[in-house]
């Protein structure tokens, strides 16, 4: 500002070749600003009050018309100095913020780390600075909002390759990290006294966040179709992000996810950055004009802001002499061959021969997709006569892991992960490792300990991953989109000349590294904490990125991940699992031929996994598996030991979990169970669960049901309990209105109700809906039911959880109907289930107990809690394998057998069946259906 005259003609003529002559009013009038903001954030010097004005009504008429005329956008995203001066601008007022905010004076060219700062401080900071920190903000925000209109244009590849040359991008990366480390490290906390200081640091906040949105508008912007940047841009955040560490030994890995060993993170790095400068070619527009602007700059000294040096890109517009590694001149060819020489001493030619983004992370995908690739069987591994022994152990394990001991002497919890491990272990054909291994340290169970640990474990490193904690549902979304745009084929470009899929490599890349995981993680739990339902354009595009990790046979892995020691399902996979039943859904819709079994004479596991219905099977077959292994024992033994307080073997106080583990764990419970009736909804899918006898878990957690949890009255007056006298239900309500205000309704169950009581309410509603759909016959036909589902239930005793269902309980409602259905398919075509019930009531009250003779014709009904109105079922003997009933039950010796097991619930069994049936004249049992709850009056 103190230069002489004649010292701004000397600067000027240094321009020789007076590139600025045919610049139009929009570039110089937008570049001067630009100066002008550079020098004033530098405090060189900074403008005053009227001056500032001057450069901010520029700068906003150049925002507006950059949203409103293409032509502008076009003429400013094609001029390199705009965008070097641009860059300028952006990344002195980030390093004023950084200091005005955080007490850190960042530097151009350098990434900003993650602080670690004490919130008074920050909090103090900021309210001292206050009104500069507001104006550069909201300078900060319309610089950014320009720079993403001008990645609008005919041909974004132009201005996309322009800001890559002179790395605008570090300014974005630097503005998301200044927005993160104020709103989310810096202010999250107690918040001042007094108003007027919350008033102004909710603002800066905000304005935090408007400038974030922006900057990952303007990244989404600036990868949109184009491989280079979505690679340059996934290597940023996910591997050289700012808490990352940047110097791995060559040994160190990633996190393992259980027995897959995550790829070593210096050879992912150095293979991805490899890559990245073989593949850096710009278009033909955007190199002319680079060359133009790199060939006016005197040899004496070069513009730092279009670096050459260690530039990936430079090589586009220098001479071949200068380039520091012989770029990939592929063009459109295809079909070469990768080959990988482990000889091979030079990292960058090894690389080179390799031609894929990284052999590194290709021999992990190798272990870490589906698992167990060599069986195409869907065999389920694990019997339903493991299951019993499984509830032991961890009911033994629940009560241990909580045990009042001192911290040295509690024993590990081996059965929690145990479960997880040998699952994963027998997957995959191997021996199962000590339990021991993978057994966490328990003391951050204490009551004192945070909840939210259960939602991740380890520090939740990532440079985005902290997003999804500041913005809300409608902010987040261009976050959503880039993790899209990265990974779903569907917004891919094709192969690369090696064949190589991009998306997939990059989804690869998302599940391979912390970061990555930390982030997927954080998107799924933001989808529970706010309630997004199916409709929302997050969880459209959530569920599109779950499809991407799917074809690339990675939702095993994913699942495993996003496990929490602490929880029988953790929020994050909860989520996922809710994801996955949508895909289900949407997977067979409209109907298809599905075939999960693969033409086994193909070697290539790669090719067998691009078929869909393999890999929807693998899925199944792994998530049930699951289910059986782990989420069923655990669950049930949380039931049992409910029931143990019930029956005053246990103290209430020595219940091992408090509400807050049971609400999480019936949340996935309830995810699960939804998903499993999804699957037996879709008739090609429903034999896998017929196949893997899925009845005995719903049977099992029909059982564990009725031991932990007490059935609840119905609310108000009784339908068999006399009517209330005209007089009484006048005078009550004037009698409590002359001395007392009417009582007001009953509150809900408030959260510190004891543990032990607590009612898992609906469960019993899903597994009978899930069991109603098994029996059903085909589609097509309306009878009999399912032989095979009949068979299982009667082999494991079924009818005695089904008849438990029947009573009335406030904690499932129209469990009673469900019942019903399932009794209706049940005996539909089974003599021996209707046997079953007759010589249920006979031998209670004395009776012979007979079987109807073969081929005869059965007429059943249900009476449900005293409910007039019948339905009849009419048994079809002569439909059911004649081979197959006959091994179920035999004889009356069998059917005593089977109420002899069950001799201590016996008598109360044997009552709520009289109460279901009624023998008519010929002796034939009757039962009288229920009435539908919804018409009755008090529940209304």
């Amino acid at each position: 500002m103190a230069s002489s005259p004649s010292g701004l003609i000397n600067q000027v003529e240094l321009d020789t070749t007076k590139m600025w002559k045919n610049d139009s009013i929009e570039e110089r009038i937008f570049s001067a600003a630009l100066i002008c903001l550079e020098g004033h954030y530098n405090q060189s010097p900074a403008m005053g009050p009227q001056s500032m004005a001057k450069v901010t009504s520029i700068v906003s008429k150049t925002l507006e018309k950059t949203h409103t005329f293409k032509d502008v956008r076009e003429v400013l995203s094609r001029n390199l100095r705009v965008w070097i001066w641009l860059r300028r601008a952006v990344s002195a007022a980030i390093c004023d913020l950084n200091e005005k905010s955080l007490g850190v004076r960042s530097e151009p060219f350098v990434q900003t780390k993650f602080l670690d700062i004490t919130t008074p401080e920050v909090t103090a900071l900021i309210i001292k600075n206050y009104v500069p920190l507001k104006e550069a903000l909201q300078m900060l925000n319309k610089l950014m909002h320009i720079a993403r209109n001008l990645l609008v244009t005919t041909d974004p590849e132009v201005p996309q390759d322009l800001s890559a040359a002179i790395h605008f991008d570090h300014e974005v990366y630097e503005s998301i990290c200044l927005c993160v480390n104020v709103t989310s490290k810096g202010i999250d906390g107690e918040m001042p006294e007094d108003e007027a200081s919350r008033a102004k640091l909710n603002e800066i906040t905000e304005l935090c966040k408007k400038v974030l949105v922006t900057s990952l508008q303007q990244a989404h912007n600036w990868i949109a179709k184009n491989d280079r940047n979505k690679m340059l841009f996934w290597y940023k955040v996910l591997i050289e992000s700012p808490d990352a560490e940047s110097n791995p030994s060559p040994e160190d890995r990633h996190e393992s996810v259980l027995d897959y060993p995550a790829p070593r993170s210096v050879y992912l790095r150095d293979e991805i950055s490899n890559w990245l400068k073989r593949s850096s070619r710009m278009c033909d527009t955007a190199i002319s004009i680079c060359k133009e602007y790199f060939d006016a700059q005197s040899t004496e000294k070069k513009d730092q802001w279009l670096p050459h040096d260690e530039n990936l890109l430079a090589w586009n517009y220098t001479p071949p002499e200068t380039w520091a590694w012989q770029p990939d001149m592929y063009d459109d060819a295809a079909g070469l061959v990768s080959t990988w020489n482990p000889e091979e001493t030079d990292k960058f030619e090894q690389d080179r021969a390799y031609g894929r983004v990284s052999h590194e992370l290709d021999k992990w995908w190798y272990g870490a997709r589906v698992p167990n690739s060599n069986d195409w069987s869907l065999t389920m591994y694990s019997t339903v006569d493991s299951v019993p022994q499984r509830i032991k152990e961890c009911e033994s394990s629940l009560m241990q892991r909580y045990a009042a001991a001192e911290p040295q002497e509690e024993p590990n919890d081996t059965i929690e992960h145990h479960l997880e491990e040998e699952h994963g272990a027998e997957w995959q054909g191997q021996t199962s490792q000590s339990a021991q291994a993978f057994a966490p340290e328990y003391d951050e169970y204490e009551e004192e300990a945070d909840d939210d640990d259960s939602y991740g474990e380890g520090p939740m490193t990532g440079l985005l991953t902290e997003v999804p904690n500041i913005l809300d549902p409608k902010q987040i979304e261009a976050l959503h989109m880039i993790v899209k745009s990265c990974i779903l084929d569907s917004a891919g470009s094709g192969l690369t000349p090696f064949g190589e899929n991009l998306q997939q490599t990059r989804c690869r890349i998302f599940l391979a590294t912390d970061c990555g995981r930390n982030l997927l993680r954080e998107m799924l739990v933001f989808i529970a904490v706010w309630e997004k339902d199916e409709q929302s354009l997050i969880f459209q595009i959530s569920s599109q990125i779950v499809q991407a990790i799917h074809e690339n046979s990675l939702i095993p892995y994913a699942w495993m991940a996003l496990r929490s020691p602490k929880d029988i399902i953790s929020p994050a996979q909860t989520v996922l699992l809710r994801l996955i039943t949508h895909l289900f859904r949407t997977a067979l819709f409209p109907p298809k031929d599905y075939n999960p079994f693969p033409d086994t004479n193909v070697d290539d596991v790669e090719k067998i996994l691009a078929n869909e219905d393999v890999r929807l099977g693998k899925m199944l077959n792994y998530l049930y598996g699951l289910f059986r292994s782990r989420i069923v024992p655990e669950c049930v033994a949380l039931m049992q030991i409910q029931g143990e307080v019930r029956k005053g073997r246990l103290d209430p106080a020595d219940f091992p979990v408090d509400n807050w583990d049971l609400e999480r764990a019936k949340d996935g419970l309830v995810q699960y169970l939804d998903f499993l009736y999804t699957v037996a909804d879709i008739y090609p899918l429903r034999q896998h669960l017929i196949d893997y006898e899925a009845v005995y878990e719903l049977l099992k957690l029909l059982e564990g049901l009725d031991i932990g949890v007490e059935k609840a009255p119905f609310p108000g007056t009784r339908r068999n309990e006399p009517p209330t006298t005209p007089s009484t239900a006048i005078s009550t309500p004037q009698a409590s209105s002359s001395n007392n205000p009417p009582p007001p309704p009953p509150p809900p169950p408030p959260i510190s109700d004891p543990p032990h009581e607590f009612p898992w309410s609906g469960i019993k509603g899903q597994v009978l809906s899930i069991l109603a759909a098994l029996l059903q016959p085909p589609p097509g036909q309306s009878s009999p039911g399912n032989p095979t589902v009949q068979l299982q239930i009667l082999q494991h005793n079924g009818i005695v959880a089904l008849l438990n269902c029947c009573l009335y309980d406030d904690n499932n409602r129209f469990c009673r109907e469900r019942t019903q259905l399932c009794l209706k398919w049940l005996m539909d075509g089974c003599p021996d289930a209707s046997a079953f019930l007759q010589n249920l009531v006979n031998a209670n009250q004395g009776q012979p107990v007979a079987r109807p003779p073969a081929g005869s014709n059965l007429t059943q009904s249900v009476r449900i809690d005293g409910v007039p109105g019948e339905v009849r079922v009419q048994v079809r003997s002569s439909s059911a394998p004649a081979g197959e009933v006959g091994e179920v039950v035999g004889d009356s010796a069998n059917l005593r057998t089977r109420l002899d097991e069950n001799k201590s619930r016996s008598e109360e069994l044997v009552n709520d069946l009289l109460a279901l049936t009624v023998v008519d004249e010929t002796g034939k049992m009757t039962i009288a259906p229920d009435g539908d709850e919804t018409e009755d009056d008090d529940f209304m």
